[in-house]
């Protein structure tokens, strides 16, 4: 065959295959597209009706995926593929994909647990899986976390609903525990009433449940005080540090001491 012969063969081809491939690639794109406008519709749509940001991104991943297949059926029935031997193929191929994604499915799994029970959601505090942070999102196959230090970690669902949760926004009291170590030459009740000022003049402190003050222990070279006032969970690393540094400084203005570990050796010569 001559090229003058070819020529109009390659032709007769781009006419019969090359416009279903641009009609195939425009419904890849297009379909994408719509895909992603139609499940941030359902998230909006979800958030508006119930208020749940967590269940709304989840269902708008599902919802995205979901479409998305569709759209991949119809390239390919585009494309001339036979569609329903391809679907076969893929049902055929599902429980060997299954059987090999195993973990995967176990963290779907999970997600639909965490969705279903809400055992924390967008926007908490939690510790879990040996790790800690605020939730930013609930995905399909894992729970994405900002690090207080403004990490982000991404943590598989199964992970978490085989591990302690400690969700520490789902009540909106939270107690800072802080101890004051003074000395045992110092009077307790002038300790005690300096914290309670320190305590008093921070409006971010709670008065319900009321803040507690006492004596916890009495150490080697120390009485130790417990300094205990209830917050916000918001406002939880605030307080705590700025109590801790001001009951320092408030106690030493006072004449309070805070002792550090002492010990005393006595050496004796042999005669």
């Amino acid at each position: 065959m001559n090229v003058q012969e070819l020529l109009p063969k390659l032709q007769e081809y781009a006419l019969a295959y090359g416009v279903s491939l641009l009609a195939a690639i425009l419904i890849f794109i297009i379909g994408k597209w719509v895909a992603k406008v139609v499940s941030q519709v359902v998230e909006k749509v979800i958030i508006k009706t119930h208020g749940e940001k967590t269940l709304a991104s989840f269902i708008k991943h599902i919802a995205y995926f979901a479409l998305l297949a569709f759209v991949i059926i119809a390239v390919l029935g585009k494309l001339g593929i036979q569609t329903t031997s391809f679907i076969a193929i893929i049902g055929a191929a599902g429980l060997a994909i299954g059987l090999a994604l195993q973990g995967s499915l176990a963290n779907f799994a999970a997600g639909v647990m965490i969705i279903l029970f809400k055992p924390f959601k967008a926007g908490d505090f939690i510790t879990t899986a040996g790790t800690m942070g605020s939730v930013e999102e609930i995905q399909i196959f894992n729970t994405i976390l900002n690090h207080p230090d403004n990490r982000r970690i991404i943590v598989p669902n199964s992970k978490i609903t085989g591990d302690i949760i400690s969700n520490f926004s789902a009540i909106e009291k939270r107690r800072i525990d802080l101890v004051f170590g003074i000395s045992y030459t110092d009077n307790i009740k002038t300790a005690k009433e300096v914290l309670e000022r320190v305590v008093n003049a921070d409006s971010r402190i709670l008065k319900d449940p009321k803040p507690v003050i006492a004596v916890s222990e009495l150490g080697d070279s120390n009485v130790n005080l417990v300094c205990r006032p209830w917050v916000k969970p918001g406002d939880y690393w605030d307080v705590y540090f700025a109590v801790l540094e001001k009951g320092k400084t408030e106690l030493e203005a006072n004449g309070i001491t805070i002792p550090f570990p002492q010990r005393d050796v006595h050496m004796y010569q042999e005669k």
